[in-house]
């Protein structure tokens, strides 16, 4: 008997990268209203509205920072960072920095190595710890994601290990020291939420966040906690940030001893030795508390905890999206997966059955799910401190075009004036007890001053000049040290950087930047150099260079050559008359050249369809290694929401198919994009480490709502409808005004289609590539619509679009006066919107064809005569599969032995359903590699079809719809 099999490939969820402060058991929850400001003094009044603050960078790009996570500042002021494949970064307080160690970790989905923080007894110890994914014993495990059986996530069990190890006087990481302190179980191959960061109190005892560990896909965007029958607990968060004997979803707090072994301090939420708990909890219940800080002076931790995505409430699910800061001074228990925010309650949905039960009670939750291992009846949950969602804390939207964005709040530190500090960079004593607050989506980081109770009193803008903060940490100096993600995704970008905010009380520090023409290559290399710096007071500065072999340079564009192979570092300084120095540094590889990674399809820009197989080619060159080891290539689909990205599948290869999960998680309306990165690692040469060379593609969407625009014309303004998809439209038009999207690329499009309303006179939308006024390739007459909520879809056919990949403009034109809303818009490639139907030939002119045209499970598919019977119709829907009579075109038992049975199977969203048409004619079965084969030479009617090793000959050749 053929048993159900469970899905193969899990779908994936994007989360929203980051969030959250936490919540204060037992103290008010925060009053966002400024009550209580005018108290504060004249002078801290007067330091909080002018004062002087200078960014300064450390290091910058992916040579230096990699895929920035976390920081940890060093008594020297030098700065360890973490990078999530495993590198270990020191940046001394000059900006020099360099490889410290690297560990082999696991890094598919958001794993590898997280966190890093210094023993309170560094000066003498020379102790750090790092939180990562260790590889596991078996390493061909690690090279895959899990598929989603039960089998599968058995056997992608891991877990995130928190290490103790010793920094050595040079800087190097010891990596022989290492001395296990905690494991943290892990479902690998599904994503999502790690936490991972690390903090200490004054009494020295360690606190550790920890994420959630679930997969939030097939749970549309609200609560996930499925434990239907055969399901896997990977989807099911009481099974871990709901359970008091899991370390998941918590904060845990513990002694660390010299040698790695810990004790449980007195007053975690458990006891030691209460039945079905773990002694280590301090505080459970959060979803993905990604950064989190310790104010020493009060014991109160800060959490920012990511929340789920849902767009709006649902009386049968609960509540929409929304993240939190939470401020803990006490144990407690948080509320994820029963309740979030200010005790918003979810509803006890049974997934097996699609059907709502009550509201848990936050008061008292219960935790029933048959993957609980710990209590059933759970402390009450804790409001937040700050949750937040969309504009409701108008502090905290919005992103530099006045949209929301996305909510990825960011824990940052307490700052704590110290009188005894000589430092004359130290932040002013009226910021003494304010909560320094990040986001990564909306770009900002926040000043929050709050009363002894934790009682909101003013949230304050702070000058911040970077992208997507990741990290922050006062240093003992008293300055900000942020690490900056940047704007690319897994591997970092130009943007990632580490930073060192400073009080400039005593004058500007000039801000140095620096560039070269040539980072790598064979020797002699020249490199032409080119230095930048600006000083806010000063414009008389003066500028030197090492380039790092014992040569020196002056002015802002020198140029040397490099004769000999190394790795050097050339340092540019600029210095003011005051004597403030600011310096910028560059590595140069001396030896060996950076590969060269191109991706030839997809191209950049393609129209996609989410969970669609991408057939990919990548070309790679390296003058170093003339024969390209394509099974060291990496290719990576990741769906991309808003300002960041998660990684859903992934290969190796030059060539092949990626087979990306769909999107059940995200609303149809949000800013989501496909993404494709290549990335390829030399051998090393002439004596020098390996180099990683990248590529990355862009797949926008067909639909697209047009506030997710990239630029836009002076006037137009965002407007907020009820009857809007996504909630906005672009409104306020004028005859040329227009929006842009960047990239696109549309060979294959013959429509466009547009959601619009209009109170005013209407008139005509226009696409345009390249510009403004670049080439017409369609235009929409828009007509009153009766009001500007009222609204209509219209759409014109397409000409002569591009095969590049260009921007595309949306230009509105008419008369006087306001035109009309565009609320969104839709690319088709033909009129039935993406999907076929029709008939599967091969090359001998007869069908594929369902058996008697039964619609049984495991009928055999064969060939037969043409005869446009319903046996004979297939449909591509656009999401992989290919389906007759309600089913789907299945190989047996996912099976990839030759010859196996190609069968209609109920379809089941596993790897075995999965179809990828190739450019040669044939049908590929991503999985297996194989391709559809009619059985033998015969060609007769009832002829079978099964899987075949490819060979593209003529009974593996198809016509499809």
């Amino acid at each position: 008997m053929h048993r159900e099999r469970p899905p193969l490939t899990p779908r994936r969820r994007v989360t929203a990268l980051l969030a959250g402060l936490l919540l204060a058991v037992g103290t008010p929850t925060a009053a966002v209203a400024h009550a209580g400001h005018e108290a504060h003094d004249s002078k801290a009044a007067s330091a909080a509205a002018d004062p002087t603050f200078a960014q300064i960078p450390m290091a910058k790009g992916p040579d230096q920072v990699g895929e920035p996570m976390s920081l940890a500042v060093l008594p020297d002021r030098s700065v360890l960072h973490t990078s999530r494949d495993g590198t270990l970064f020191l940046t001394d307080h000059a900006g020099a920095t360099s490889v410290a160690g690297k560990l082999d970790v696991y890094s598919h989905d958001e794993e590898g190595l997280q966190g890093v923080a210094v023993d309170p007894d560094f000066a003498n110890n020379r102790a750090i710890y790092l939180y990562y994914a260790p590889k596991l014993d078996t390493p061909a495990n690690d090279d895959a994601p899990g598929t989603g059986s039960d089998d599968d996530f058995k056997k992608f069990d891991g877990v995130n290990r928190l290490s103790r190890f010793v920094l050595n006087d040079d800087g190097t990481l010891n990596q022989g020291s290492e001395k296990k302190v905690l494991d943290v179980p892990a479902s690998r191959g599904v994503c999502c939420h790690v936490g991972g960061d690390i903090d200490f109190d004054k009494d020295g005892n360690l606190y550790l966040s920890t994420g959630d560990d679930t997969n939030p896909f097939a749970s549309d965007g609200y609560t996930p906690i499925d434990d239907s029958p055969n399901r896997n607990p990977a989807f099911d968060a009481r099974r871990s940030a709901g359970n008091t004997d899991d370390l998941r979803g918590k904060i845990l707090r513990i002694k660390v001893a010299a040698d790695g072994s810990y004790t449980i301090p007195d007053g975690n939420l458990f006891p030691p030795g209460t039945d079905r708990t773990r002694p280590e909890i301090y505080a459970m219940g959060f979803r993905n508390p990604f950064r989190m800080s310790v104010d020493k002076q009060t014991g109160v931790v800060y959490v920012g905890d990511f929340g789920p995505d849902a767009a709006a409430a649902d009386p049968n699910r609960g509540p929409g999206g929304q993240v939190e800061f939470d401020r803990i001074t006490k144990p407690g228990n948080f509320g994820w997966p029963f309740c979030t925010g200010k005790n918003d309650a979810y509803v006890d949905y049974d997934f097996a059955t699609q059907k709502s039960g009550s509201k848990f009670d936050c008061d008292a939750p219960k935790n029933d799910s048959r993957f609980n291992t710990g209590l059933t009846d759970l402390p009450p949950a804790q409001p937040a401190w700050i949750p937040y969602d969309g504009g409701s804390v108008p502090e905290f939207t919005v992103d530099a075009k006045g949209n929301p964005g996305s909510e990825s709040p960011i824990g940052g530190p307490v700052y704590r004036y110290d009188e005894n500090s000589t430092s004359s960079v130290k932040f002013p004593k009226e910021y003494d007890g304010n909560f320094f607050a990040g986001e990564y989506g909306r770009q900002w980081i926040k000043r929050i001053e709050q009363g002894d109770d934790g009682t909101v009193q003013e949230i304050n803008a702070f000058p911040w000049t970077g992208t997507q903060v990741m990290d922050m940490a006062f240093g003992p100096d008293g300055a900000l040290y942020v690490l900056d993600y940047g704007t690319g995704n897994f591997g970092g970008d130009a943007n990632s950087a580490l930073y060192r905010i400073e009080y400039a009380k005593d004058g500007l520090t000039p801000i140095a930047e620096v560039s070269a023409d040539h980072t790598d290559g064979a020797a002699p290399l020249k490199v032409s150099f080119t230095g930048k710096a600006t000083d806010g007071d000063s414009q008389d500065l003066t500028y030197a260079w090492d380039f790092g072999d014992g040569t020196k340079g002056e002015g802002l564009d020198p140029t040397h050559t490099y004769e000999k192979n190394g790795t050097y570092q050339a340092t540019f300084t600029a210095t003011d008359p005051e004597g403030h120095v600011g310096s910028a540094n560059v590595r140069v590889v001396v030896g060996n050249t950076k590969p060269t990674v191109q991706i030839i399809a997809p191209a950049n820009g393609s129209l996609y369809q989410m969970g669609d197989p991408i057939p990919f080619k990548v070309k790679v060159t390296d003058p170093d290694e003339p024969d390209i080891d394509c099974s060291k290539v990496t290719v990576r689909f990741s769906l991309g929401h808003d300002s960041h990205a998660h990684e859903l599948s992934r290969t190796q290869g030059c060539e092949g198919t990626l087979t990306p999960p769909k999107d059940d998680e995200h609303d149809p309306d949000a800013n989501t994009f496909g993404l494709v990165g290549a990335e390829f690692t030399d051998n090393g040469a002439g004596g020098q480490a390996p180099l990683t060379g990248r590529s990355q593609v862009t797949l926008p969407p067909y639909h697209r709502q047009a506030e997710y625009f990239t630029t836009q014309s002076g006037n137009l303004k965002l407007y907020d409808k009820a009857g809007a998809h996504g909630g906005k439209t672009v409104g306020d038009s004028h005859d040329g005004d227009w929006i842009s999207f960047d990239p696109y690329r549309l060979t294959g499009a013959t429509k466009l289609k547009a959601r619009v309303s209009s109170g005013g006179a209407g008139g005509t939308l226009e696409l345009h590539t390249g510009s403004p006024t670049g080439p017409l390739h369609g235009s929409i007459e828009v007509k009153p619509t009766g009001g500007w909520e009222n609204f209509a879809d219209v759409e014109t056919t397409l000409k002569d679009v591009p095969d590049q990949t260009t921007k595309i403009y949306l230009v509105f034109k008419g008369g006087s006066g306001a035109l009309f809303d565009l609320d969104d818009f839709e690319f088709t490639t033909d009129g039935s919107g993406g999907a076929h139907t029709g008939e599967v030939k091969g090359v001998n002119g007869k069908c594929m064809d369902v058996a008697g045209g039964r619609d049984d499970d495991e009928t055999q598919v064969q060939l037969y005569g043409c005869n446009s019977t319903a046996a004979q119709q297939w449909t591509l829907p656009g999401d992989g599969t290919i389906r007759a009579l309600g089913k789907c075109l299945d190989v047996h038992w996912a099976g990839t032995d030759d010859g196996t049975k190609i069968q209609l199977y109920h379809c089941n969203e596993t790897v075995a359903q999965q179809w990828a048409p190739q450019g040669d004619g044939t049908v590929r079965n991503p999985n297996s590699g194989k391709c559809l084969d009619a059985e033998g030479d015969t060609w007769g009617d009832e002829t079978h079809i099964h899987l075949w090793t490819c060979h593209g000959k003529a009974n593996q050749q198809w016509t499809l719809p």
